[in-house]
């Protein structure tokens, strides 16, 4: 975790009233993560609550998230901030606005990034959309995401390569096979999906690994294309 990333959350939403809560979901960290928040933070700002999880993967962590929030709308965000957390004005924007699941986007520029994962986010994009569609998608993969409660619950219920069932694994786990199918669902479901331009920073992270989560990723894709087409995603 970054040095002060927890008291620009804190003291952004502190005296925010539209930010009912601050939920750090921890997917069974090794490092002082846990004790920094319980020591330092829990009593410094009310507003935050800790749920630690085992490590079951990045997308177990979102999901825990979003059913243990109290309010009517969820916003997400990658701990590492690389959207700063004041971005948020720009989601909650489009949410007043109608918008049940709304995306920041960080298009096609993706500032800082080794060329390597520019090269291969376009790739991504090609065979996301040959495979399974959101072509009107430009980024689904953003760590930046608002939702409707209600709608995400819905949307939740129906997953299938993401089905929540407590496993802990092992090694670190970050496929982006998650967001494909939480916003293919959504789309399958009719919820309109707003994606907003969103200042974002590259952060480099060693839970990363190019090839392993690419192979991983094509895998959720093609698991999501054999769900569809053979009806799964109906019952």
């Amino acid at each position: 975790m970054q040095k002060g990333v927890l008291d620009k959350i804190g003291n952004f939403t502190r005296d925010d009233s539209r930010f009912a809560e601050v939920i750090f979901v921890d997917d069974g960290s090794i490092d002082s993560s846990r004790h920094i928040i319980k020591e330092k933070y829990l009593g410094k700002f009310p507003k935050l609550r800790l749920i630690e999880n085992e490590h079951q993967g990045k997308a177990y962590a979102i999901i825990t998230g979003i059913c243990k929030a109290k309010g009517d709308f969820v916003l997400f965000s990658d701990v590492d901030l690389a959207t700063p957390i004041e971005e948020a004005e720009k989601l909650i924007k489009e949410a007043q606005n109608g918008y049940p699941i709304v995306i920041g986007s960080r298009n096609t520029h993706r500032k800082g990034a080794p060329f390597l994962r520019k090269l291969m986010a376009v790739g991504f994009i090609i065979v996301r959309d040959i495979l399974i569609g959101l072509s009107g998608i430009r980024d689904t993969q953003c760590g930046f995401k608002l939702f409707q409660k209600k709608a995400a619950l819905s949307i939740i219920k129906r997953l299938k390569v993401f089905a929540h069932k407590k496993k802990a694994i092992k090694s670190p786990s970050v496929s982006a096979g998650f967001d494909l199918e939480f916003l293919f669902l959504a789309a399958k479901q009719g919820y309109r999906i707003k994606e907003v331009p969103i200042i974002w920073r590259y952060a480099e992270t060693k839970r990363v690994n190019f090839l392993k989560d690419s192979l991983e990723t094509m895998q959720d894709i093609l698991k999501i294309k054999y769900f569809d087409i053979t009806g799964k995603y109906s019952t």
